[in-house]
């Protein structure tokens, strides 16, 4: 088959959520592939996405392949079902339970696939291993990271997180790592996140994108940028993370550290407003941008 060019491609098993809060219950289409495509597609860029899923759950990929995006599939027996429970107005505080599993992807599954930047955004520890991050690094991409893959694990049928003993010779491989608060302290032991972020950056990544629940914050080099988040509402927390490392990691196809991270922030606080992927113009963006940041740089 042969390569084919994209700005960005995403990797990642649909999620079938079903998502419990004080504002009830509801069932989402997740999965971080899914965030992250929607959300760079309305950017405009060239997007693949790479998942598993069963075909019950086939709208899913119609819907991407409607927004413009490549979407190369494997069917599976059953797709990956979480239960997430916000027990409180905290919106770092979770309950994630697994009902099923989509599986583990291979490095054939990535090797059709040629990308400036590539996004590999697991659920849990086991769908995707060091030999897919090495074929993909292999390519010479921009490769990007997001650690709850790897971190977090499931145990009796709920997600837990372990320490992660080849947390070095996965991200060495990687040039941008993204992890939630949580996430940090558990991996580095620092609850400071700024502490947490340089300790991330020593694994080997260049950039830190460290997500919290006021705001973002990216270590590049030596050089610490922060953005606050700005929902008008919080209805669609789930699915934060996932939104902010696909808009930042776009955005630094053409922009530099500063600039995108105010774009991501913006970005991930409109898709906050709502269950589900960023579905705003990117017009809604930079209107927020005008209204709640400062401008970035030239």
């Amino acid at each position: 088959m042969p390569l084919t060019e994209y700005d960005i491609a995403f990797l990642g098993n649909y999620t079938k959520d079903t998502i419990v809060s004080a504002a009830g219950t509801r069932d989402v289409d997740g999965g971080a592939f899914n965030y992250g495509a929607q959300a760079a597609a309305r950017m405009g860029l060239r997007v693949a996405a790479i998942t598993r899923l069963t075909r019950e759950d086939w709208h899913v990929v119609e819907a991407l392949r409607a927004l413009g995006v490549d979407v190369f599939t494997e069917a599976t027996p059953a797709s990956t079902r979480l239960r997430l429970e916000y027990p409180s107005a905290n919106p770092d505080e979770r309950i994630i339970y697994v009902a099923s599993s989509a599986g583990s992807f291979s490095p054939g599954q990535v090797a059709a696939v040629q990308a400036q930047a590539f996004v590999l955004g697991p659920s849990f520890r086991g769908e995707v291993g060091l030999d897919v991050v090495e074929t993909v690094a292999a390519s010479g991409v921009t490769l990007a990271a997001d650690v709850q893959g790897w971190v977090r694990v499931v145990r009796d049928g709920r997600l837990a997180y372990e320490a992660w003993p080849e947390a070095h010779r996965f991200l060495a491989h990687v040039d941008v790592v993204k992890a939630d608060a949580v996430e940090a302290k558990w991996l580095t032991g620092e609850a400071d996140i700024y502490r947490a972020a340089e300790r991330l950056a020593r694994l080997g990544p260049a950039e830190v994108v460290l997500t919290h629940r006021d705001g973002v914050l990216v270590l590049a080099g030596d050089q610490v940028h922060e953005a606050g988040f700005y929902p008008a509402s919080l209805v669609g927390r789930s699915g934060r993370g996932d939104t902010c490392l696909a808009a930042y990691v776009a955005k630094r196809l053409s922009a530099g550290p500063a600039e995108a991270i105010i774009w991501a922030a913006a970005l991930t606080s409109l898709k906050m407003e709502a269950e589900g992927p960023f579905r705003h113009d990117v017009g809604d963006v930079e209107e927020l941008i005008r209204q709640r940041y400062a401008s970035p740089p030239a």
